[in-house]
């Protein structure tokens, strides 16, 4: 099981590196999203996939009796989750500004600080 999940997460990575090489803006959070999925899984991941029992300590014991699932990561992807959501939800309203503003979502289209007819700065001094 955790081998296919590996499989996955490399496959998400794979994925998400694409989509953000792209010129267009949508392409980008898409891969971005991806990105954090992908983050995501991968600590579920290395945390130990196991069914077997929730951690919880009987009272009078220090330690739990056998082998138990490990909440420190399940912790950290809900916390991940939570902040990639908001981060994503900028994002998005971010690149329809930018759109409304620009008329356009292609990266190579948006110089506003270089526009195209003008001469380019120079290089050296």
């Amino acid at each position: 099981m955790e081998n296919m999940l590996s499989i996955l997460v490399g496959i998400f990575f794979a994925v998400s590196v694409y989509l953000m090489m792209s010129r267009y803006t949508i392409r980008i959070i898409l891969g971005i999203a991806v990105l954090g999925n992908a983050v995501n899984l991968l600590i579920f991941v290395c945390g130990r996939l196991m069914r077997e029992v929730p951690p919880i300590i009987a009272p009078g014991a220090s330690v739990p009796d056998g082998p138990t699932a490990n909440p420190l990561p399940q912790a950290l992807i809900l916390t991940a989750i939570v902040i990639s959501f908001s981060f994503l939800a900028f994002l998005l309203v971010l690149a329809y500004r930018a759109y409304q503003e620009l008329g356009t979502d292609d990266t190579v289209q948006m110089r506003v600080a270089e526009p195209a007819d003008e001469a380019l700065p120079p290089v050296s001094y």
